[in-house]
């Protein structure tokens, strides 16, 4: 089973956009592809800022002439933090966005997770209804 934090904007308008789950696991998408992975979560700052990261971390390795397998070392370990920091990284942004951390569940997927949400919480299941 995978733990997920549930995170809700206030009112429910549109339930499919104001609750949130984010899994409290290793990004395996953000350690493969930093940049596209804030890109499709809306994280425009944090793909800018991995951009930026990724080309000034380049071009530093190739000023200093670096043996290649250190280089790749280097950046295998950028990537890793990446991953590891990734959902971390996209709870902060939903707080900042006016996002509130309710609740932490459990489930096979996401979807299970929600579900078991709402038998926990049916006020906001009907409210997500209307």
């Amino acid at each position: 089973m995978r733990i997920y934090t549930v995170h809700l904007r206030r009112p429910l308008l549109a339930p499919e956009r104001d609750v949130q789950l984010v899994p409290e696991a290793f990004s395996w998408f953000a350690f493969l592809l930093p940049v596209v992975w804030a890109l499709w979560h809306r994280l425009w700052l944090l793909a800018a800022a991995l951009l930026a990261l990724e080309l000034a971390l380049g071009a530093i390795l190739a000023q200093l002439d670096l043996v290649p397998i250190v280089a790749g070392v280097i950046s295998l370990g950028l990537a890793l933090l990446v991953g590891l920091l990734a959902n971390d990284l996209r709870r902060l942004a939903l707080d900042r966005a006016g996002y509130i951390e309710t609740a932490v569940v459990a489930g096979r997927d996401a979807s299970e997770a929600e579900r078991r949400f709402f038998d926990l919480e049916p006020r906001l299941a009907v409210e997500a209804l209307r």
